[in-house]
């Protein structure tokens, strides 16, 4: 397994860390397999989405905003951070990637981006690259 930090500095955001990922698959030398990438935070999530266009992360924003606000009379949670616990379960905390060639395998315009959604805060993402058959093409 490898762990690698992002350092948040907005409340809300998508910080696109496929880079990063694809370090990781480079230097696990597999060439042929699996990535999965998981945060071990109940406040933050993964995705994989569209990173060419900027407004899409901002439209994402927007709408998960919308469906669950940050303050309602309705949530119970005493920390106060109830809509950051609700869209990290929402967003989910793990992606999987194919490896082929030794590069993470994507749509077009795909990338991985970890979601803050109580910050400015440190966060971790584990990952692991293991062997496998080559990707269905």
């Amino acid at each position: 397994m490898k762990e690698f930090t992002v350092q948040t500095s907005h409340h809300t955001e998508f910080v696109e860390i496929t880079g990063q990922v694809q370090r990781a698959v480079q230097e696990s030398g597999v060439r042929e397999g699996m990535c999965t990438v998981f945060v071990p935070h109940a406040t933050a999530g993964i995705t994989i989405n569209e990173n060419a266009d900027p407004d899409v992360v901002a439209d994402m924003i927007h709408a998960l905003d919308r469906a669950v606000p940050w303050k309602s009379p309705n949530y119970r949670h005493g920390e106060g951070n109830t809509a950051a616990h609700v869209k990290s379960s929402l967003m989910g905390h793990s992606v999987q990637v194919f490896v082929g060639g030794g590069k993470l395998q994507f749509g077009t315009w795909q990338g991985i981006f970890l979601c803050e959604f109580d910050g400015p805060r440190t966060r971790k993402v584990w990952l692991s690259v293991r062997p496998g058959t080559e990707p269905v093409t």
